[in-house]
């Protein structure tokens, strides 16, 4: 019975899985310190990781407290509905808590909405340069990916809006995008959403929001009543330092959320992920010194940029992209990186973006930001 029924098929049930699914590129993240340590026989306190676009502070002090608070309970499984936390959510962006999606981060989220919309005969339309999820979660489902090129390294909309075909069904973007840093203007955006037919999701992926200069700043979740296709998702791994504890939401029509929340993995967000991100959603003071921190190292890397006569492209994210020019036509952004490595920085190349000649550097400390730069300059001359 057993031969018969394995006749013709190959041995390794590796082979039987979906060709898409084997096709999928891992995603790749940035080098932790400890793997870098090992590889390179260096001291792991000397070693700078600007590589992941984590927020330098540490743990704002009411989370931690909550997350002391919290552990004595890590026998039991969580709030599954994550009551609290929505709560707090509804209360900060006056929204109904039927409307709130939480994730074991932002990534989760564009995973369920994936899972919710796509599959074979689907497709999803997102920019060039524009965060790896994206095509990944798309590509896992089966679905077509329609890939827009930028223009200038941000989203084109309008063309965006136009490769948007019948068996489209979602529509990824990022703003500000990762990993370019540039930014659309609220009106660009409002256009889009206007132009996108009902039936197809729009996913804003807003993960750097809290970054933005005040003058850049606009009220997204205003649009959720106007278009009721519209997700936002937002994370509190960047400017509220909870990427280790990995927790994100979404903000949609509540018909949404409840065909999210079909799909969601039960208990996807731990206990001390539940209570650390309650409690950091109300350290104001913390958000704002991340903020003043990340505009003033932005800077320093700037002018850092300028005096090695460098291109970068201007960023509203906690990370930039700079360029590292050709020798003799040849690329050498991954040997510049290698040489960083070798010296105890970590920093993100970004070829895979599609971005061959540029490294994505993440703000860090004052110290760190010099340490870095100081180290390119010697890459550079190398």
């Amino acid at each position: 019975m057993t031969s018969q029924t394995n006749a013709g098929l190959p041995a390794d049930p590796c082979e039987l899985a979906p060709q898409h699914v084997r096709a999928i590129a891992p995603y790749q993240p940035g080098k932790p310190i400890g793997e870098l340590a090992r590889e390179m026989g260096l001291e792991e306190a000397n070693i700078v990781k600007l590589a992941s676009n984590e927020n330098p502070l540490g743990l704002s002090p009411r989370a931690r407290a909550a997350i002391e608070a919290a552990i004595a309970e890590l026998g039991r499984y969580p709030d599954g509905n994550g009551f609290e936390l929505k709560t707090a959510l509804a209360a900060r962006y006056g929204v109904p808590t039927a409307g709130i999606v939480l994730g074991n981060g932002s990534n989760d989220v564009l995973e369920m909405i994936a899972a919710a919309f796509l599959g074979p005969g689907r497709a999803a339309v997102y920019s060039a340069h524009a965060f790896a999820v994206y095509p990944l979660a798309t590509q896992a489902r089966g679905a077509r990916g329609i890939v827009v090129p930028a223009k200038r390294y941000a989203h084109d909309l309008p063309a965006m809006a136009s490769a948007i075909d019948a068996e489209t069904r979602v529509v990824f973007i990022a703003n500000p995008n990762n990993p370019t840093g540039t930014l659309l203007a609220p009106g660009e955006i409002e256009a889009f959403l206007r132009a996108v037919p009902s039936q197809v999701a729009v996913v804003i992926d807003e993960a750097y929001n809290e970054y933005l200069p005040a003058a850049q700043r606009y009220d997204s979740v205003a649009w959720l009543a106007r278009h009721r296709n519209l997700i936002l998702t937002r994370t509190f791994s960047k400017a509220y330092d909870l990427a280790g504890l990995r927790v994100g939401f979404a903000l949609c029509d509540e018909k949404i959320a409840d065909l999210l929340n079909r799909v969601r993995q039960p208990f996807n967000v731990n206990n001390l992920a539940l209570v650390a991100a309650a409690a950091a959603l109300g350290d104001g003071e913390f958000v704002r010194r991340s903020h003043e921190l990340n505009l003033a190292g932005m800077t320093q890397l700037a002018a850092g940029f300028q005096r090695l006569g460098l291109t970068w492209i201007p960023s509203y994210g906690n990370f930039v992209s700079v360029e590292i020019p050709r020798v003799g036509g040849a690329a050498r952004a991954g040997a510049v990186f290698q040489h960083l490595l070798r010296h105890g920085v970590i920093v993100r190349p970004v070829a895979g973006y599609g971005m061959p000649d540029h490294l994505r550097v993440t703000v860090g400390l004052a110290a760190e930001n010099e340490r870095f730069l100081t180290a390119l300059a010697a890459a550079l001359k190398a």
